[in-house]
């Protein structure tokens, strides 16, 4: 439920060492490239990084005693590339490795949520075109408010989603940026040609050379999580609507029937939104691990002493509930069944009380605004108070009636279907938008 098999791939031990492996045998590659390191040397020790059978409970004992599995990785490598192991993670320290081996992570996560962005704009943008023009209530503070369409609020919800995707793009040039730096970054294990090194390197990964070391300038990384939050964030927003629309209540719309999906234990008829339960889970969880990346920023001088650690927690556990969080929404948002007669129906729970701005604005040109106001403030008072349709409320005033124009035009203006502002052209602005 906290996860997809895709995404778990991406973080799991396995493909993380993958990664370590890959970054060793692009270092050798670049430094070959430059004639630092034989080029038969880094041919072996790719070779050794397909073919080697990885000791993991050796590992494992080396890196709990080391602090970090570099080390104890480089040393099976090296045995296994012979000769040409002398050559492995030359001039490279422990963080080099793992921070290039964790963008390399991210891109490939990115992707898929990059992806699944995109799928669920599709899926939003349908629902917005479909129900551009389907009045319901809309709400603020919990009230019936004004009058709105369900397209409008699912377009609401598609452009976070179009911001999202503008954001991904925009970062991606400051995330995915290798590292090469040396023991306290300043290349002096290489020589003058450490920049060059790095260059390449960087080259052969497909990854932007850094302008100077990021061991401790962790922005990157934490713009990733920060995202993330976002991204969750919205998703949550969503999540929330859906479930409280769900109530028996409102029951404006029922997430997508599965047998058995959403069942209670003891109580036969319940159809839980479980979908959207998962998302604000997620939503709520990634938050936090976007406060622990902030404070996992503050590094001490050129290396730190612990806060890197807390990366190594967030990184995976954002992208597999961001990931899980996506997965739910595409499934939900794709089947969501709208009631649009339960809509209509909500709309007449205030008797016209819904539409009384639009007597108001209506009656202000001739009444003033203010005095408008409290004339129809006082026929909602009574329509509260004693019961009955506002509009009929507001015909037994002759100055009301006068300003609108007699019995029809106070029940023209008194149906919400009337008073739905721009609600379409903002849908179409929004399925307009350069993502469409």
């Amino acid at each position: 439920m906290f996860g997809t098999a895709e995404m778990r791939a991406v973080f799991s031990d396995e493909a993380l060492l993958g990664r370590y492996l890959e970054v060793e045998v692009a270092l050798a590659r670049a430094q070959a490239r430059m004639g630092v390191v034989p080029a038969e040397a880094a041919a072996a020790i790719e070779a050794a990084s397909r073919s080697i059978s990885i000791d993991f409970e050796k590992l494992r004992r080396e890196t709990e005693i080391v602090g970090y599995p570099i080390l104890p990785l480089v040393h099976q490598l090296s045995e296994a590339a012979g000769e040409a192991g002398r050559y492995v993670h030359w001039g490279a320290t422990t963080q080099d490795i793992m921070d290039t081996a964790n963008v390399l992570q991210i891109r490939a996560a990115l992707g898929i949520v990059g992806r699944d962005l995109l799928e669920f704009r599709r899926i939003l943008a349908a629902m917005a075109g479909r129900y551009r023009d389907t009045p319901m209530a809309g709400r603020t503070h919990l009230q019936q408010a004004l009058p709105v369409t369900f397209g409008y609020k699912v377009a609401v919800w598609l452009s976070s989603i179009d911001r999202h995707i503008e954001r991904l793009d925009q970062a991606l040039p400051r995330i995915l940026v290798g590292e090469f730096s040396g023991a306290a970054g300043t290349l002096a294990s290489v020589g003058d040609r450490g920049l060059e090194m790095q260059r390449l390197l960087c080259e052969e990964l497909d990854l932007h050379q850094p302008s100077i070391t990021w061991h401790v300038a962790r922005d990157g990384l934490a713009e990733a999580v920060t995202l993330l939050g976002l991204i969750t964030g919205s998703l949550g927003k969503i999540a929330t609507d859906v479930m409280l629309m769900s109530a028996t209540e409102f029951g404006e719309v029922s997430e997508p029937f599965v047998p058995g999906r959403g069942a209670s234990s003891t109580m036969p008829q319940k159809r839980n939104p479980i979908s959207s339960e998962l998302m604000l889970a997620a939503a709520k969880a990634v938050r936090q691990h976007v406060a622990t990346m902030l404070d996992a920023m503050i590094h001490d001088f050129e290396r730190a002493t612990g806060p890197w650690h807390l990366e190594w927690i967030s990184l995976p556990e954002s992208f597999l509930l961001t990931a899980a969080s996506l997965a739910s929404a595409k499934f939900m948002l794709s089947g969501l069944v709208v009631h649009e007669q339960r809509m209509l129906e909500n709309l007449g729970l205030t008797h016209g009380l819904i539409v009384a701005e639009a007597v108001m604005m209506a009656a202000a040109p001739k009444l003033g605004r203010q005095h408008a106001h409290d004339v129809v403030y006082g026929a909602c008072r009574k329509a509260i108070e004693q019961g009955g349709e506002l509009a009929d409320i507001l015909s037994e005033i002759p100055e009301i009636a006068d300003a609108l124009g007699g019995r029809e035009a106070i029940r023209r203006h008194c149906d919400p279907a009337n008073y739905l502002g721009l609600c379409g052209p903002m849908v179409d602005r929004v399925l307009g938008s350069h993502h469409a």
